[in-house]
């Protein structure tokens, strides 16, 4: 049943895509050499790393552990820290995310993964009214450091039900925080903080981005490297208009960066890399600078992040605009299944690319 259910979240068709990877040794198995590191294992040397330096440190979820995780990222952690830290749960997401933050109430830090985020909405009683509130209720009493990690956002096929991003959704929750990783930089970085932070953590991870190889230099490989929550990072610098997004968006933002260069337009991509907190100050200083912004996200328009970096830019830099903000999104539908449609329902980079033209009269 469980496998029939990894088929439907899209995971086989990964798998596919990338070869073969049910023949594995009980080692960590690692794609980067000197300088490139895969998502997945950058997402799977962090958890390895944590808990080897915390031994409260243990990962719950379906798949997690005999399977070696839906997407991989958890391969080799059951035969390295056994059963006891590497739990395989029933289809209940309600049920074993209770277990993990009661788990983190009681002094241990769970990393809960969801096979997807549309999938913790069987468990957002459990995450907005247990992990997040808690801490306030008891008056500061009770700590709740617990990670809530796994894919998030639209994958490739798999229709409405499982292409959903909740970035808008539980950023806009007090006392949770959110970070999206673009990189395998961010990927390491930012688990190894929500790891050791006191606070419940959701970690909107990216299914395509799992298999994409990144740069990293030996500073983000050392076991100690962490990237702040709440701040974020200047991935291009510009002149013209400040392009922000976070996860798979960056990507999509450097992109069009450099189509728009030929066109003689200098744009700066931000990546916002935290939700909640966001980086107020990053975005402020960015539109001071360029005098334009543009947001662009996966998820739906009304409501969503873009909505509050647009905010943001009006509120602290109303006098430095030149040109009204504007965001590119996802389109106001569920998500179709047809090839056509999935594509015409999810930015693309010419969508930025056309935006920053027409803001710039050009």
């Amino acid at each position: 049943m469980a496998l029939r259910r990894l088929a439907l979240s899209g995971a086989a068709a990964l798998r596919r895509s990338q070869g073969d990877s049910t023949v594995l040794g009980p080692q960590l198995l690692r794609t980067y050499a000197s300088t490139q590191m895969t998502v997945r294992d950058a997402l799977n040397s962090a958890m390895d790393e944590e808990m080897a330096r915390d031994e409260s440190v243990f990962i719950m979820g379906e798949e997690v552990a005999e399977y070696q995780g839906a997407y991989k990222i958890t391969r080799g952690l059951l035969q390295k820290y056994g059963p006891k830290r590497v739990k395989d749960t029933p289809i209940t997401e309600a049920g074993f995310t209770g277990i993990g933050v009661g788990a983190a109430f009681a002094g241990l830090r769970p990393i809960v993964e969801f096979m997807t985020f549309n999938f913790s909405m069987q468990a957002i009683d459990q995450i907005v009214n247990s992990a997040a509130k808690h801490h306030y209720m008891s008056a500061g009493q009770v700590t709740c450091p617990v990670v809530f990690r796994g894919a998030n956002g639209a994958a490739a096929g798999v229709a409405a039900q499982h292409s959903q991003c909740f970035a808008a959704w539980y950023a806009s929750v007090p006392g949770l925080k959110v970070v999206a990783p673009y990189d395998a930089e961010d990927a390491r970085g930012l688990l190894k903080a929500a790891i050791r932070d006191p606070d419940p953590v959701v970690v909107l991870e990216n299914e395509i981005l799992y298999g994409e190889a990144f740069p990293i230099d030996e500073a983000a490989l050392d076991k100690d490297f962490t990237v702040p929550i709440g701040k974020a990072k200047v991935m291009r610098s510009g002149s013209d208009v400040t392009l922000v997004a976070f996860s798979k968006m960056v990507g999509y933002c450097l992109k069009a960066a450099e189509l728009l260069e030929q066109e003689g337009i200098s744009a700066e991509v931000l990546n916002l890399r935290s939700l909640k907190p966001i980086d107020r100050d990053a975005i402020a200083a960015s539109v001071r600078k360029t005098h334009r912004i543009v947001s662009v996200e996966e998820g739906w328009p009304q409501h969503g992040v873009g909505s509050e970096v647009m905010a943001i830019a009006v509120e602290e830099c109303f006098d430095d605009l030149d040109a009204p903000p504007e965001r590119v999104t996802g389109a106001e539908v569920p998500m179709p299944y047809a090839q056509n449609l999935e594509a015409a329902a999810l930015p693309q980079v010419d969508h930025v690319v056309a935006t920053v033209k027409r803001m710039m009269n050009k």
